[in-house]
């Protein structure tokens, strides 16, 4: 028969519990503002939502939904490259006429290159990032390394996590393989060394990559990719160029007989 002094000793080895976490004081009411401010601050003092809502004198299901929006504030503010990176791909052949000689680990990851699909010199690429615990955001990018650089850019698109291998699926369905997965560091460098190539020949990215690439981030080294195929601007005219206009500005930039092209003017 257990005594009431053994019930007591018992009670008295338990770890105390966890202290909660300091009220902060305020007087009279507060606006949505400065609630969402005491919020923030005591979630940063790693407060939980019960220590919060007895802090402020509030009920947990009050409490609950600002801790989500300072969530996704905190979110919509930081550097959309710092989000947590849930998948990169890119179609298989992405490499075909490129120079690799100075990155052979990326070649040897992409042996369809080798064998000159009729897709070569477009690469699309699909970066997932995480916007929540459950959410998702996804930028698409199609690229012309040949001459014309990001043509197309999609995004940033948000979704359920569990939606993007549906979408990407979508997105790579013009390719009679399925995308690879690549590391992060090869997608930045073949979105952005596109970019800068074509840029080097008078094209300009597609507007929409303005807020798609910061979800890609940038390359922390130069890129050891050569664009071009075989090392020259090769046009290949697209149903929604300007065939005329891109080869007059080739010729301005390139110089005649420094390009080829395939198209129908």
């Amino acid at each position: 028969m257990c005594s009431g002094r053994l019930g007591r000793s018992v009670r008295d080895r338990r770890e105390p519990a966890a202290k909660a976490a300091p009220a902060v004081p305020h007087n009279g009411p507060v606006n949505d503002e400065e609630l969402l401010s005491r919020v923030r601050e005591m979630r940063e003092r790693g407060s939980t939502p019960k220590q919060i809502a007895k802090a402020l004198g509030l009920r947990p299901s009050a409490v609950a939904p600002l801790v989500r929006q300072v969530a996704a504030l905190q979110q919509s503010q930081a550097d959309p490259a710092d989000r947590t990176l849930l998948g990169c791909w890119v179609n298989q052949g992405w490499s075909a006429g490129l120079g690799l000689a100075d990155a052979p680990q990326w070649a040897a990851i992409d042996p369809a290159g080798a064998a000159d699909p009729a897709t070569g010199g477009l690469a699309k690429v699909l970066i997932a990032r995480q916007e929540r615990a459950s959410r998702a955001t996804v930028c698409g990018f199609l690229v012309d390394v040949y001459c014309l650089g990001v043509k197309d850019a999609i995004g940033p698109l948000t979704m359920s996590a569990g939606s993007v291998s549906a979408y990407s699926r979508d997105f790579f369905r013009a390719f009679d393989v399925p995308p690879r997965a690549v590391a992060l560091d090869l997608a930045q460098h073949l979105v952005h060394g596109a970019v800068a190539y074509a840029r080097s020949l008078g094209f300009e990215p597609a507007p929409d990559f303005a807020v798609t690439a910061p979800y890609l981030g940038r390359p922390a080294t130069p890129t050891p990719i050569h664009f071009g195929r075989e090392g020259s601007p090769f046009y290949i005219s697209g149903p929604y160029d300007n065939p005329r206009a891109v080869i007059q500005t080739l010729e301005a930039t390139a110089g005649a007989g420094n390009y080829h092209y395939i198209t129908h003017l």
